[in-house]
């Protein structure tokens, strides 16, 4: 068998690595794109495998199949750069990573209790010295109503981990999670807008909430509610949000990913001159804390998700079924 990776990040060369030493498999590594030019390096090959970082069209897609590559792994669990139409189409077995949910959902209980203590401006304060309290005092968990939008593998654990503050919980989601029975108010979603004091997304991206939140939701949601964003970029329309902090709608904003991030992200930009306006203005903002789109990265989380980009394709091509495979 024999699989093509691209996208090869330095911090999962060591597990493919430890990949290669395990199997008889050839496995080739590149830090290369998947690109219609790229691809042809995997003619021959029976999969491939690649991050986020690759869009892969129904132009590549088609080509793949020409070529005969019928299995495709994504080493993240988000599989919104796949042209999932064509994928089926074109019936190519295409799969996702998965990871143990607790890395996103500690990350995203941490982002909550730096909002509501202001740590942001504590930690700038003190880094000149500055130790005044002035706008500083914050708001405990206890006392507050969190709204959780999707309520699979990391909104349940969310919920999970919410659920020791003795705070309100709410939820949406289109199928109620049974495990989370007790813990958390199933509602629509104008109520939990309505009452949330914070609002945490933990969908995945579709067509149909693409800019979820925006003008109309956002003022539909309490005043000076704070979000929370370690989902998908584009479930925010960036501009909505800044207005809405510009106007103290929004109270506050944690957010771990984001549609402008295209070209910087998981990049050191150093002196090179951006042209992400929306990204650098709203980071400026003392109640907003942007994080580069990290809150997976554990060392847990990586291994999980390289050994599941290898061995759902191997799985896929000796004809067994992969938890992985999207359908």
């Amino acid at each position: 068998m024999r699989i093509y990776v691209y996208d090869v990040a330095e911090f999962e060369r060591v597990i493919f690595k430890a990949i290669q030493k395990e199997t008889t498999d050839e496995i080739v590594l590149t830090n290369k794109h998947l690109t219609l030019e790229t691809l042809e390096e995997a003619r021959g090959f029976d999969g491939v495998s690649v991050l986020g970082y690759s869009n892969v069209s129904r132009e590549v897609l088609v080509k793949m199949n020409e070529y005969g590559i019928k299995h495709l792994s994504t080493r993240t669990i988000g599989y919104d750069h796949f042209d999932m139409t064509a994928v089926r189409e074109l019936g190519i077995h295409a799969y996702h990573a998965y990871y143990n949910p607790n890395n996103v959902a500690d990350f995203t209980v941490m982002m909550m209790l730096i909002m509501l203590r202001k740590a942001k401006i504590s930690i700038c304060r003190a880094l000149v010295n500055d130790f005044s309290l002035d706008g500083m005092m914050g708001r405990e968990m206890r006392s507050l109503t969190i709204g959780v939008i999707g309520t699979g593998k990391i909104g349940s654990t969310v919920i999970r981990n919410l659920s020791g503050f003795g705070c309100k919980i709410l939820a949406n989601d289109r199928y109620r999670n049974p495990s989370i029975e007790g813990l958390a108010e199933y509602v629509e979603l104008e109520r939990l807008y309505k009452e949330s004091d914070i609002i945490t997304l933990h969908t995945p991206l579709t067509d149909e909430n693409y800019h979820m939140i925006n003008d109309e939701s956002i003022y539909k949601m309490k005043k000076g509610v704070i979000l929370i964003n370690t989902a998908r970029g584009q479930l925010i329309d960036t501009e909505s949000l800044i207005k809405a902090l510009e106007e103290e709608q929004v109270g506050g904003a944690g957010i771990d990913t984001l549609e402008e991030e295209t070209g910087v992200m998981h990049v050191h930009v150093g002196t090179r001159i951006m042209d992400n306006r929306a990204l650098l203005y709203l980071k400026q903002f003392p109640n907003v804390l942007y994080t580069q789109h990290y809150a997976f990265y554990t060392q847990e989380a990586i291994e999980s998700m390289v050994r599941c980009g290898i061995t759902s394709i191997q799985s896929g091509v000796k004809g067994d079924v992969s938890s992985c495979e999207i359908k």
